[in-house]
């Protein structure tokens, strides 16, 4: 690669600083050497101490062989080629394909006419319709496809969103530690103050209002003006669930304080324990029980195909929904999301595959539900593989798998560890987690790429690649690294 010359209008020095300031540690310098590692061994090159490379640094669960649900991917077929649909004959009998199947794909070609053209800024109106139907179904109370927004996954909602509320350099948000990083990075290209909260590990990693009005009023004293709070439920890099009155309570911080909430709730279906409960559904449910107290309490949700037991991540398909907005503010929202054209109509549709999905009674139902399952148990057994191995390693300490795709276990590592690492100018579960991708081909994120407390140390993983001998390489891995640095 040629360096930077003065020729060159850009370079590092002159670029936006803010997006240089920026870290993004799933996709940081462990997940680039990992992949220098893949290429290598896809080169036929045997001399490494590893035949494979396991990337649990990223919830990418294709990319780790979980299949693609069968009825998602055949109404996408035709959606993708309609010419097919001339075919029905040899679809029905040779191909696998159920009526229902060319059912969806011709109602969703009867709204969006093709996938390659645009839809309306924030999606096609029938698709908004069916996450408002779904959205009613799960939470018990209406809602209106007006407010809803379809995005190019999760991440492009975020993006939106934070735009929309981050007006100067003095705009806080309140975001919680550990977290996925999509947060501290976007706030960081926007120049805006991220203001953090600690969750509670010994309550498995729950969040304490008092600990977020500290931070708060640490902030607010410094003369930022901290406008929303974050809270990613179930948790990203911590697989939390919040109960009823962890949520209640954070429902009510928001009103006390003029705060919007943003709900990432892209896992929601990655339940194991306990139950996912909405944030809308619990907004909605104290503005019953005390009426206009909570009708100003704006509230932001997101969700997304990325996850789940969809695991599309590469289709890019994802809505948010506004709940108390002021109609201006929404007009705003709107002009924003239009200046990106649209998401991938593609996308869109597949929302409306997951939010609308084979019902019982349907021809696809039975696969549908049997591949669902399957991906939900499969994920679940490797969760708990991985965490009993966790309860084997000396100086590793992690809660039970409770939801997402993550276990973020805490390490202790010998002083002679740490002492290493700060010669290499690292932090100690940095160190940890290269010499572990070196030995094992494992790659996993520090805990720092995702915020910590001072003086603890972590690293999240997936368990989303299947079987489970890269488990038990990480067990022998561990015990050498700390018989090593002891």
């Amino acid at each position: 690669m040629m360096g930077s010359t003065a020729a060159r209008r850009l370079n590092i020095n002159n670029i936006n600083p803010h997006v240089k300031a920026a870290k993004y540690a799933v996709r940081g310098e462990l997940a680039v050497k990992s992949e220098e590692y893949r290429a290598y061994l896809q080169r036929g090159l045997t001399d490494l101490p590893f035949s494979q490379v396991i990337s649990a640094n990223i919830g990418n669960p294709q990319q780790l062989d979980q299949k693609p649900i069968t009825f998602f991917r055949q109404v996408l077929s035709l959606l993708e080629n309609p010419a097919l649909l001339n075919y029905e004959d040899v679809l029905l009998s040779q191909l696998g394909y159920k009526p229902d199947v060319l059912e969806r794909a011709r109602w969703l070609l009867s709204k969006v006419g093709s996938v390659g053209a645009y839809s309306a800024s924030n999606g096609a109106p029938a698709i908004r319709q069916s996450i408002a139907d779904f959205l009613e179904r799960r939470d018990g109370f209406p809602a209106n496809q007006a407010d809803i927004y379809l995005s190019a996954g999760a991440s492009s909602g975020v993006n939106t969103l934070l735009h929309i509320l981050c007006a100067n350099e003095k705009s806080g948000i309140l975001v919680p530690i550990p977290q996925y990083p999509l947060y501290t990075a976007s706030l960081s290209v926007l120049n805006a103050k991220c203001v953090e909260y600690h969750l509670d590990e010994s309550r498995n990693w729950g969040t304490d209002v008092k600990v977020m009005k500290e931070a708060y009023e640490k902030a607010t004293s410094e003369g930022i003006d901290v406008r929303a709070i974050v809270i990613i439920n179930p948790g990203n890099p911590t697989g939390a669930s919040l109960p009823e009155e962890d949520i209640r309570a954070v429902i009510e911080f928001a009103r006390e304080e003029r705060l919007v909430i943003i709900a990432d709730e892209v896992y929601q279906t990655n339940v194991f324990i306990g139950e996912f409960i909405s944030f809308k559904r619990m907004l909605r449910q104290m503005q019953k029980e005390t009426p206009g107290a909570y009708d100003y309490v704006e509230l932001a949700s997101l969700h997304s195909v990325s996850k789940g037991m969809v695991g599309e991540c590469g289709h890019r398909g994802g809505y948010f929904e506004l709940v108390n907005f002021d109609p201006e503010v929404q007009a705003e929202i709107y002009k924003f999301v239009s200046i990106m054209l649209c998401s991938p109509v593609i996308g869109q549709c597949l929302v409306e595959l997951m939010v609308n999905p084979p019902k019982p009674g349907e021809p696809s139902y039975a696969l549908y539900k049997q591949e669902y399952d399957g991906i939900f148990n499969g994920l679940r057994e490797r969760a708990t593989a991985l965490h009993k191995a966790f309860e084997q390693m000396e100086g590793v300490e992690c809660g039970s798998p409770q939801g997402s795709m993550y276990l973020f276990p805490t390490i202790t590592l010998p002083p002679k560890a740490t002492e290493a690492a700060a010669a290499e100018g690292r932090t100690a579960d940095e160190f940890y987690c290269m010499r572990l991708l070196k030995a094992t081909g494992v790659c996993v994120v520090p805990g720092s790429g995702f915020g910590q407390k001072d003086g603890s140390l972590h690293f999240r993983t997936t368990f989303l690649a299947p079987g489970t001998e890269w488990v038990g390489s990480i067990i022998k891995f561990h015990k050498e690294f700390m018989d090593t640095y002891r």
